[in-house]
């Protein structure tokens, strides 16, 4: 059994900054885990409006708190997200997140990710 707290992995390398400066991402489960995902408390900051394409990872997200928007570059329709909103990448969806307020999202991620990851240049994290 797993237990971890979230004001406890805050405080660890777990939690890893954006060096763009548009979020920071708390990974309480890990590749090591050996669980089949990774999963993430993520924080957008307000203002941000960055794009991102997960070439080698599925994600889900389910909105906490905060508002913002998706878009999806492929049919460039845009979705809003409010607090209940979940959206999944089933397609490693090409989009544009954007971040009307402060957003805390819970991301999961197939196949997991390391730990260390941050976007590159595509928007996508490297597989390790």
């Amino acid at each position: 059994m797993i237990i971890r707290k979230l004001q406890e992995a805050e405080k660890t390398s777990r939690r890893v900054e954006d060096p763009n400066g548009n979020w920071d991402s708390v990974r309480l489960l890990l590749k090591d885990d050996n669980m089949g995902f990774s999963f993430h408390i993520t924080t957008i900051y307000k203002g941000a409006d960055f794009q991102m394409h997960y070439q080698n990872h599925l994600e889900s997200v389910y909105c906490m708190s905060g508002e913002g928007e998706i878009e999806n570059l492929d049919d460039r329709k845009t979705h809003p997200i409010t607090p209940g909103t979940l959206y999944a990448l089933d397609k490693h969806d090409k989009h544009i997140l954007r971040a009307f307020t402060e957003m805390k999202l819970a991301c999961v991620f197939n196949p997991p990710v390391t730990g260390n990851e941050v976007h590159n240049a595509e928007g996508a994290y490297e597989l390790e």
